[in-house]
């Protein structure tokens, strides 16, 4: 466990060896473990809304799975789209290091959720409001997202130096990870789970287009 706190330390510091590593594959493997650790401790305390007796548990151990694979699926989702991106802006050849960089920030996000979990708790602790919750656990990925933003940002630093384009890049990054982000937190939902429902990993109508529900939903209220 100081290990892993002391790797965790690294990321939030950019420490070398997350980017500028000559073992490239063994420090996106650390990376990738950071994010699956830390993701997965504060998807734990995020599932623990309600409870955790009964078949509240499995509420706790989807929520612990939920949250690193989001984070990863939307990750590996966008990639393919941000690989075409710089190879049109000549940034082909920086790819790797730039790959290297937002694992880091990724991996940085879980890092920065986990430390928010004591916080999910408390309100937990004093409200029994499940759309408050929701909005709290919101609020607490978007601090996250800033957080991570910050970082990103640093690691692509030596980038930027070498070639201005990369700060349009992070640009096309965000907006593409933004996109995917909101269609795989649709997937993937319940993140939660109402006590009053049956816990279930996906709920009905879960690989529907959450852009699709959003538009109908404005139009019925613009109809209203």
């Amino acid at each position: 466990m100081t290990g892993l706190l002391h790797y965790a330390d690294d990321v939030l510091r950019r420490r070398p060896w997350t980017t500028r590593s000559a073992q490239t594959a063994a420090a996106l493997k650390l990376l990738v473990a950071l994010l699956a650790a830390f993701g997965m401790g504060y998807g734990a305390v995020m599932g623990c809304f309600g409870g955790i007796s009964g078949d509240r548990v499995l509420q706790v151990i989807y929520s612990a799975v939920k949250v690193p694979l989001l984070l990863v699926a939307t990750s590996l989702i966008a990639l393919p789209n941000f690989f075409v991106l710089n190879t049109l802006f000549g940034l082909r050849r920086d790819f790797a290091e730039a790959v290297r960089a937002l694992a880091a920030a990724q991996a940085g996000l879980a890092v920065i959720l986990a430390s928010l979990a004591p916080f999910t708790a408390v309100w937990y602790a004093t409200s029994a409001d499940y759309a408050a919750a929701l909005r709290f656990n919101a609020l607490m990925f978007a601090v996250a997202s800033f957080g991570a933003q910050y970082l990103l940002r640093g690691y692509y630093g030596p980038l930027i130096r070498r070639n201005r384009r990369h700060r349009t890049m992070l640009w096309f990054w965000l907006i593409i990870y933004v996109f995917v982000g909101i269609q795989m937190g649709w997937v993937l939902r319940p993140f939660i789970g109402d006590p009053a429902a049956p816990v279930q990993f996906f709920r009905e109508g879960a690989w529907s287009n959450a852009y699709v529900v959003v538009f109908k939903l404005l139009t019925s209220l613009m109809v209203r």
